[in-house]
């Protein structure tokens, strides 16, 4: 008879003790989460017949960002005096390699010549630095920037065309016939022009009149320029819906001056007869 009061009282206990822990855990679960974005415990209150389990995890917070997320390419320039890695490799203003050497030997270098650090690579070990004055730094962004224009943006096809500054009149004609079907299209035409020995024809020359014959819709992408030597390069694309307005306001503003003078010649010269 003791021992079945014993084993009551000893249930009820229980059934006591899983109440006020399941009311007291869930009140405090509730205004923890109110509090924090995060919570530093995991509690699982299961079925009240079982004892409550509660212990430590790690912290989680959702506005973590993930380790594996891509850097940003950062611009080309001068990094100043912020230089994360300890041993460099090191290029000089003339382009002769210095070879690896501590950040503070690269940094006293370039205050004693009085030029800019820039990082040229830095997915190699070590990371490549180059010692640039200011105007070559300038000179070389301008350079990324054309090379950056004159690249063919996604969904955009890019045609090619090279020739010798010796073409024959015919064939530049039907080149320029190919190159107006190109951009009526809407594409990108690369127009390489080699110059011929012997030949004095100059090839910028032959740029403008090739853009001369498509101008109606065509202009520049990327203006003429020497590729290398005896090599020169342009890309030509198909104007915007307002370049072509403008153009077309341009043509018939011109238009209207050439006969207007012509309006006065013919005045001019009923008045001297």
């Amino acid at each position: 008879m003791t021992a079945l009061c014993t084993i009551k009282h000893l249930c009820q206990a229980t059934r006591s003790e899983n109440r006020y822990a399941k009311k007291f855990f869930g009140t405090l679960l509730t205004q923890t989460a109110q509090k924090w974005p995060f919570s530093p415990f995991w509690i699982v209150v299961p079925d009240p017949r079982k004892s409550a389990v509660f212990g430590l995890t790690q912290a989680f917070c959702t506005d973590e960002k993930p380790h594996t997320q891509a850097k940003r390419k950062a611009a080309f320039g001068s990094v100043g005096r912020r230089i994360p890695y300890r041993i460099l490799h090191v290029i000089n203003q003339d382009g002769e390699s210095l070879g690896n050497m501590h950040r503070a030997e690269a940094l006293r270098l370039m205050d004693e010549r009085g030029l800019k650090l820039v990082l040229l690579r830095e997915n190699v070990e070590p990371p490549v630095y180059r010692l640039m004055t200011g105007q070559q730094i300038h000179e070389e962004q301008l350079k990324r920037a054309e090379k950056k224009k004159a690249s063919p943006k996604p969904g955009v096809v890019q045609k090619e065309l090279s020739f010798s500054s010796a073409i024959a009149k015919n064939d530049l004609e039907t080149k320029i016939k190919q190159i107006a079907v190109w951009i009526e299209k809407k594409h990108h035409v690369k127009v390489t022009v080699r110059q011929a020995k012997g030949s004095s024809t100059d090839m910028f020359t032959l740029f403008d009149q090739i853009l001369e014959a498509v101008s109606e819709k065509a202009t520049y992408l990327s203006k003429p320029k020497v590729a290398r030597e005896g090599v020169s390069t342009c890309v030509l694309r198909h104007m915007s819906d307002k370049e072509l307005k403008e153009h077309q306001k341009m043509e018939m503003k011109k238009n209207n001056t050439v006969k207007k003078d012509e309006n006065e010649d013919l005045k001019s010269n009923e008045l001297h007869q």
